[in-house]
């Protein structure tokens, strides 16, 4: 047989011009939907130009320039549906919510105004706050940026809440302590006024309109003879109380640990001297009270005379029967077996103390 007229062989399918140009159009099919699958089919399209089909040199380079432009178109035409889907998507969902819309849906999409919690302790607002479904931050209200650690010792100032995220950051200070003016200010705190030479009941009201908190008030006397008083005692006779000294002077800033303190002197109208010593503890209001008294009476040193104008010793003292009127029980006195009753009208007699020296006693 002559081999120059021999019928050519037919190439396999998978060979043929035709499968390579339907693995082309794959590429720019698959691109359109997936940019990574259309990239490894392209792949395989330039492998199956320079392998498969009996092209020219220069047929198979532009099969495979032409991969690479329908792989972009695919991509492209991709990316123009997804846009278009999301415009229409974004479009639909406008048009449903304006067909929706109505007077209840509208109050009913309001996001809730969250809780007041100004004035709690900072620990039960934030209880209360993550039970509302909030997520809960704090920091000091003061400009002293301190660290909260113990919660349950701040005080709530501000509050600053997110409705939509769901979040609320409370602005405390401690319990003690003034709110400052605004989140992150100074402490306004109260300053002492001068109140020596008022009456109790004068101090207080300067004290109230001050803003110092009266349980942190401390009293004292300032006689030796003189009991310092309960705040219901003085309270209980205002006018007859007076300032003599006071702790800490005008103008000072009363913060959470300043102690103030009041030093009271007691007189009426009766009295023969009705003044403030002029130094606390140095003097007695009654002077027979002082164990240095000399009663020139009777010429006799912290002697005294009794009701029937004689002198009387008791334990080797004078003055034995001398009644000085109203005492303070505990007070020091003189002389021994001296009388005298208390306010509530109970007799005391003066003798010596736990401590050896002469006090008012039961009688």
């Amino acid at each position: 047989m002559n081999p120059y007229n021999a019928p050519a062989q037919s190439r396999p399918w998978w060979k043929s011009t035709q499968a390579v140009l339907g693995i082309l159009a794959l590429v720019a099919l698959l691109g359109a939907f997936s940019f990574a699958l259309g990239f490894l089919v392209m792949i395989a399209a330039m492998v199956a130009v320079w392998v498969l089909p009996p092209w020219r040199w220069f047929a198979r380079l532009g099969a495979t320039v032409g991969a690479l432009v329908l792989l972009t178109v695919g991509a492209g035409l991709g990316g123009q549906l997804d846009d278009n889907g999301t415009k229409s998507a974004h479009a639909g969902g406008a048009s449903g919510e304006s067909a929706q819309a109505s007077p209840t849906a509208s109050k009913k999409s309001q996001p809730a105004i969250a809780v007041d919690y100004v004035g709690q302790q900072l620990d039960e607002a934030e209880k209360q706050a993550r039970s509302a479904g909030y997520t809960a931050a704090h920091h000091d209200a003061a400009d002293n940026n301190r660290v909260i650690v113990l919660r349950s010792g701040w005080t709530v100032c501000f509050q600053k809440a997110d409705t939509a995220a769901k979040t609320i950051d409370f602005a405390a200070v401690k319990s003690a302590e003034p709110c400052p003016r605004k989140d992150g200010g100074p402490l306004p705190w109260p300053k002492m006024p001068d109140v020596v030479g008022a009456t109790y009941n004068k101090a207080v009201e300067d004290l109230k309109q001050a803003g110092i908190d009266l349980d942190r008030v401390t009293l004292d006397d300032v006689y030796l003879d003189i009991d310092t008083p309960t705040a219901e005692e003085a309270a209980e006779d205002g006018d007859e109380w007076r300032v003599c000294f006071q702790s800490p002077d005008e103008g000072t800033k009363v913060d959470s640990v300043t102690t103030v303190r009041l030093d009271l002197g007691q007189w009426t109208d009766a009295d023969v001297v009705q003044d403030c010593p002029s130094a606390k503890d140095t003097t007695y209001k009654i002077p027979a009270n002082d164990p240095d008294y000399d009663n020139d009476d009777n010429g006799t040193t912290g002697g005294g005379s009794n009701e029937g104008g004689s002198s009387s010793s008791s334990g080797g003292s004078t003055g034995g029967g001398t009644s000085v009127g109203t005492v303070h029980p505990g007070s020091f006195c003189s002389p021994r077996g001296a009388t005298g009753v208390t306010k509530a009208g109970t007799p005391m007699v003066c003798g010596p103390g736990s401590d050896g020296r002469n006090r008012w006693r039961s009688a």
